[in-house]
């Protein structure tokens, strides 16, 4: 009897889901969602409305499409190896790869965290009376301590309940304003308005349902999730994770990875739809009542501003509704965001601890990284900026400049990891490509009106 031929990396992939497990697959689409809808669709997107009106409808639309195609391939990659982008950017771009995407990625983690803790503590703030500071601090401890303590996966089913009540509600209300519809179609042609800010646009591109931090963390839920060959794992050493060599698999593998590919493609389609509605009833809600009374979320008056919202739809329950809303959401996008943090600077500086940080063990990097760096330098930040939007500004800036970065990473490392069939179409690859592109010209155009170049439109 022939020998059993050595366990490797290379197990046999199961098989896609069917029938009414697809279902139960669809949660990275969800989470993804979720962790950018505190920033870009209930702050930025009312903010945006507040100045523009509809002007910019159609930046909007192209910019959640374009994120759906960047999204699309740094799932494929960890769908196709069971490795996650970073490992992947180490690999086969090399240790540079990895400091470009975490020095940056330090600086939004700090001011993204802090922003979001003192947006929610506004709410917090009208619901109980309680001091604004001492509600940010406290809604930063327990940020930290549900991620520490491992229940953030616990909050999941919670998040996805508000996700959809808020939906409802959003669209129910923008519906009942009975916007000028022939007003908003002029916000399809893709113009400028005059005098128009980046400072402003920007940050809420970046943000608009995921920044570059969360489309890196939607590697880490797809593999957490056990979409494709993450389901089987990869051989782990003192050395970063390896990619697996993807070319040396089965034909029958390379199917069932196909398989896995449409479902991370539906999971991603129903997140841009979600979004994409709420972020559009924002932005109805914001023109029709914000703008004409020239109100804009800002400083610590997010909450009381936004409760407008719903409060001049349906009263002092409508804005109740609106506050107690805002302070969940808020509070669930700062979960998501330290748990998706946590994990992409630990995994970061673990595969960059073979050299210079070697001496600090894996446990205490994590503990170091969620006490310091997520907690107590964002508390330190807010106490001194004070401002959660200014935080979440500068955040969302950085972002949008890293997308660019992130794309061209992917492209590259699924054109060298990936076998011809697992690979993008055409329209994929081009679609990814003018993603990086659309968002690097707003990029472009914001520093060089930023430093003086470009006066303002």
């Amino acid at each position: 009897m022939a020998s059993q031929p050595p366990k490797s990396s290379l197990s046999r992939v199961p098989a896609p889901p069917t029938g009414w497990q697809v279902l139960v697959y669809l949660g990275p689409g969800f989470l993804w969602m979720l962790s950018a809808t505190g920033s870009g669709e209930l702050l930025f997107t009312p903010r945006i409305a507040s100045l523009y009106g509809y002007a910019l409808l159609w930046a909007l639309l192209v910019a959640v499409t374009l994120k759906w195609f960047i999204n699309r391939e740094i799932g494929r990659y960890t769908i196709c190896t069971g490795a996650t982008v970073l490992q992947g950017f180490y690999q086969a771009v090399g240790p540079w790869a990895v400091w470009l995407i975490i020095l940056p990625q330090l600086v939004v983690a700090v001011a993204s965290v802090a922003g979001l803790a003192g947006a929610g503590a506004t709410a917090l703030k009208l619901l109980t009376g309680a001091s604004l500071p001492l509600l940010t601090l406290l809604t930063l401890a327990l940020a930290a301590a549900v991620v520490g303590l491992g229940q953030y996966r616990h909050i999941e089913k919670t998040a996805a309940v508000l996700a959809g009540a808020l939906f409802v509600a959003i669209l129910a209300a923008a519906l009942g304003v009975k916007p000028d519809w022939g007003n908003a179609a002029t916000g399809l042609v893709p113009t400028l308005p005059a005098n128009i800010q980046f400072a402003e646009v920007l940050p809420w591109l970046g943000f608009m349902l995921s920044g570059a931090a969360g489309m890196l963390w939607f590697s880490y839920w797809v593999q957490a999730k056990g979409y494709g060959a993450a389901t089987v794992g990869v051989e782990k050493n003192d050395q970063p994770t390896p990619t697996q060599n993807v070319a040396e698999r089965s034909g029958e593998d390379i199917e069932k990875l196909q398989g896995w590919t449409r479902q991370m493609t539906w999971a991603i389609t129903l997140a841009v739809v979600g979004a994409t509605v709420i972020a559009v009833g924002f932005l109805v809600l914001g023109a029709e009542l914000l703008r004409p009374k020239r109100l804009m979320p800002e400083e610590n008056q997010i909450a009381r501003t936004l409760g407008h919202l719903l409060g001049d739809v349906w009263g002092q329950f409508g804005f109740w509704f609106m506050v107690s809303a805002m302070a969940l959401t808020f509070i669930s996008t700062l979960l998501s965001s330290v748990d998706g943090y946590h994990r992409m600077l630990s995994e970061g500086l673990e595969l960059l601890r073979h050299g210079r940080l070697r001496q600090l063990s894996p446990q205490r990097l994590k503990q170091g990284l969620l006490l310091g760096v997520l907690t107590v330098l964002p508390a330190g930040t807010y106490l001194v900026a004070g401002d959660p939007v200014q935080l979440l500004k500068l955040a969302g800036v950085i972002e949008a400049i890293h997308i660019p970065l992130v794309t061209g990473l992917v492209l590259y490392l699924n054109k060298k990891a990936l076998p011809a069939a697992l690979q993008a179409s055409g329209v994929g690859f081009w679609g990814t490509v003018l993603g990086g592109l659309f968002f690097g010209g707003f990029a472009l155009v914001y520093l060089l009106q930023l430093t003086g170049v470009l006066g303002d439109k």
